[in-house]
């Protein structure tokens, strides 16, 4: 199993995720980047309700502590309750690194 299978797996066994997508941007990190390095996840859970922004990222960081360890260099976070994603289910764009141009 993959990287991304591994994450997909994660969030789609985490007791009350609602909705998730799981995004490589390995390519938008320069040269030499091994695919599944860098990824993007959009995470929608009742469990975010009163968390401030940087809970919610430590929440999600704190599943992927292994792949950290293997592997894993960036891990962007849209972590939104369901009613934040009903409101709104836009995802924002992530710049590329600097250096890699568009």
């Amino acid at each position: 199993m993959n990287r991304i299978e591994r994450v997909k797996n994660t969030l789609g066994s985490t007791p009350g995720v609602f909705h998730f997508e799981v995004i490589d941007e390995s390519h938008k990190h320069g040269a030499g980047r091994v695919g599944d390095s860098h990824l993007k996840v959009v995470v929608v859970s009742a469990a975010f309700e009163g968390m401030s922004a940087v809970a919610r990222h430590r929440w999600v960081n704190a599943l992927y502590k292994s792949e950290f360890e293997t592997g894993l260099h960036a891990l962007a976070v849209t972590a939104r309750t369901p009613a934040e994603w009903e409101a709104d289910s836009a995802i924002a764009a992530s710049p590329n690194c600097v250096g890699k141009g568009t």
